[in-house]
């Protein structure tokens, strides 16, 4: 049984020393144990760390392609080196290494395909009450979506059986934590989670430069995500929607003509046979 811990990698020479001082060089049930650095177009010196450190793989983009990019080619290059679980975490430290045996242990036990770490976001202290509460509402919606009970669906620290990795598809260029999840969950793989320590806050995050920015790409993901995999029922809700809404208005205009209230109200039949149009084509 081959382990390959994958860890994607901008710029990160001074953190990944610790990152992977953290992370196991036995665990039961494992054969072998490798890591697997993709580096995003570092600038710095996070290769040659890399290599000081005794990592056995370095996947190298020439320029910068994205957490999502880095983390699919990752994948597929953990595949080809003959990976049975893959176990994916930050190059910042956030994950303690030491819990990747609790992590990998359900899909040891063929009891998952997938597991996440849950960090228990409210426990976590540089977290702020308003960003506990999108990560939690965020989830939430993540689980409608999906149709699973990951109660932290932004986590990065996850393992992959390798059925579950030959599955993967990541066509977002911001970041696949949401995508996989939803895709899962489309194709009924078994997706378990598991109580994970994080580390103590090393730097700033680099995926967004605001909450706001973060919500705005989040959001547009989750819907294209979503049309993308479950597009009937999207499309349905959303036509069905703008349908009804148009007969409504439409029915307010009835009222009006027939009280002989016509003038004044012709804007609404307008807007009534647009929505009634719009929401026949979705």
């Amino acid at each position: 049984m081959k382990l390959i811990i994958q860890i994607p990698c901008l710029n990160e020479e001074l953190t990944l020393p610790e990152t992977i001082r953290d992370l196991p060089d036995k665990i039961e049930g494992i054969d072998t144990i490798e890591i697997l650095v993709i580096d995003d177009g570092s600038c710095d010196r996070t290769i040659e760390v890399a290599k000081t450190l005794g990592v056995h793989h370095v996947l190298k983009f020439t320029n910068n392609k994205g957490l999502a990019k880095a983390f699919i080619s990752g994948v597929n290059e953990s595949l080809k080196l003959g990976a049975d679980i893959i176990v994916n975490t930050d190059a910042d430290n956030q994950y303690f290494g030491g819990d990747i045996p609790k992590l990998i242990q359900p899909i040891l036990d063929k009891m998952a395909d997938i597991v996440i770490g849950d960090r228990q976001v409210e426990t976590i202290s540089h977290f702020s009450p308003l960003k506990i509460f999108l990560q939690k509402f965020g989830s939430w919606v993540v689980r409608q979506l999906s149709g699973t009970q990951v109660p932290d669906a932004t986590s990065g620290f996850r393992a992959y059986s390798r059925e579950a990795a030959l599955q993967l598809n990541v066509v977002s260029d911001f970041t696949y934590t949401v995508e996989t999840i939803i895709s899962a969950g489309t194709k009924n793989l078994a997706i378990e989670h598991v109580p994970v320590k994080t580390n103590p806050k090393l730097r700033e995050s680099r995926l967004f430069p605001s909450m706001q920015i973060y919500l705005r790409r989040s959001f547009v993901t989750m819907l294209k995500v979503y049309s993308m995999y479950r597009p009937l029922k999207l499309f349905s809700v959303a036509g069905g929607a703008t349908f009804f809404l148009g007969l409504a208005i439409g029915c307010r205009y009835l009222f009006f003509f027939f009280q002989g209230q016509t003038e004044g109200h012709i804007q609404s039949l307008i807007l009534s046979a647009i929505l009634l149009i719009v929401g026949f084509q979705i």
